[in-house]
């Protein structure tokens, strides 16, 4: 379970969010913050290994799980699958 909280700021409201993450992430991160899980290699993710970590690295120079998640490409494939499932 990850939880996440901002400062509260003078007059701002402040919001914490829990999600459950837990079948997405590798057992060894399941309890990690995550500011640790986005600096933890793609292979903190469930289903995703140190060979894969490589293959990343070596291909896209992505070394961690923020890498992987902000990167152009990958990002884009997200919004297209996200647009193909509201298309109609």
């Amino acid at each position: 379970m990850v939880a996440a909280t901002r400062p509260q700021a003078k007059g701002k409201l402040t919001m914490s969010v829990f999600v459950d993450l837990e079948k997405g992430l590798d057992k060894a991160y399941e309890n990690k913050s995550l500011t640790e899980l986005l600096k933890a290699p793609p292979s903190a993710l469930a289903g995703l290994t140190e060979k894969h970590d490589q293959v990343l690295a070596d291909t896209f120079n992505i070394k961690t799980v923020a890498d992987l998640g902000s990167n152009k490409y990958f990002a884009l494939a997200g919004v297209l699958v996200a647009l193909g499932e509201k298309q109609g």
